[in-house]
């Protein structure tokens, strides 16, 4: 079998604390926005029967506090779900009084001093909004260096999924090959990476919900059955569904979403969705290689694209 991790990242967007928001709306438009973010997620999750992952940055707790952090956490491990950490750097300096004041948006920019001192601040503010301890990380943008992965490892977290060789080598810097797309030891943690297909020759891209239609999904995730691939890791937002200003729903997206659904639950017995808790044995240094690149499955996402940044991102 192949295992999948379905990852949803779940943060306050910076774009809706930069417009200078209320609070009230800040969240409401990263969190819950349009009807189709995390409560509208973990309901369909639950319909077909998926686990799933929600990374949950907790950093922006300094300015806002725990309680919206307290009510993701509550609602993820009330649905069955489970949390694990996130973290973008540039909230330790953001501020509520100058929504533009904020510190480098790259973990990968600071010193491994530094990173460890942001991950376990981190680590210790998603705890204290009601989380178990973490196991698993992913750097927010996927900006991640050796240095972050070792800081990892100090601090007992045991997998990491910031590599992405679709934004390598930067912001996701870490030392390993950018067409790489199964589990591996390195730098002390347990690397899962994003998974990519090829969009052209020797051009990846990341199987996210607002990177890859419909039938790019189901190709990418047949062809890790059909090879045995030694793990499947998609990628999804708690703001993702929603146009960018949060206030109507990606018909696109949406589309995509419960398709990748009816998929995933399709084929349970062949590529089953998984926890990091579960912590399933994991074939190290598999040799998988991503989806070849398909002209006729990247035209037709093109024209998807057209039509949600055309059309399913108007404002209403």
């Amino acid at each position: 079998m192949t295992p999948v991790f379905l990852t949803i990242d779940t943060e306050i967007a910076w774009r809706h604390h930069a417009a200078g928001l209320d609070p009230a709306v800040v969240e409401a438009r990263s969190i819950e926005p349009a009807g189709v973010g995390l409560a509208w997620q973990l309901d369909l999750l639950a319909r077909h029967g998926l686990k799933a992952t929600f990374f949950v940055d907790p950093m922006p707790a300094r300015i806002y506090g725990l309680d919206p952090f307290r009510r993701i956490v509550e609602a993820v491990l009330a649905a069955g779900q489970e949390v694990q950490l996130h973290l973008h750097p540039n909230w330790a300096k953001a501020r509520l009084a100058d929504r533009q004041a904020h510190a480098s948006f790259e973990l990968s920019d600071y010193s491994a001093d530094a990173q460890r001192e942001l991950l376990s601040e981190a680590a210790s503010l998603l705890m204290a909004a009601g989380a178990p301890r973490p196991i698993a990380f992913r750097s927010g943008s996927y900006a991640a260096n050796d240095d972050t992965l070792v800081a990892l490892g100090s601090l007992g977290i045991i997998y990491d999924s910031s590599h992405n060789g679709a934004h390598h080598p930067w912001p996701s810097s870490i030392g390993l090959p950018a067409e790489l797309i199964s589990p591996v030891r390195h730098c002390s943690v347990i690397e899962v990476p994003v998974t990519t297909i090829e969009d052209t020759p020797g051009v990846w891209r990341n199987f996210q919900i607002c990177a890859l239609s419909n039938a790019e999904m189901t190709a990418a995730i047949d062809h890790a059955i059909d090879e045995g691939h030694a793990a499947t890791t998609i990628v999804s937002h708690s703001f993702e569904l929603a146009d960018r200003a949060g206030v109507k729903a990606n018909d696109v997206h949406v589309s995509r979403f419960r398709a990748m659904c009816s998929l995933l639950e399709a084929r349970r017995h062949a590529a089953p969705t998984t926890h990091f808790t579960d912590q399933v044995p994991l074939a190290l240094n598999a040799a998988d290689k991503p989806l070849a690149a398909s002209r006729w499955r990247r035209g037709r996402r093109q024209v998807e694209q057209a039509w949600s940044n055309l059309v399913s991102e108007r404002r209403a």
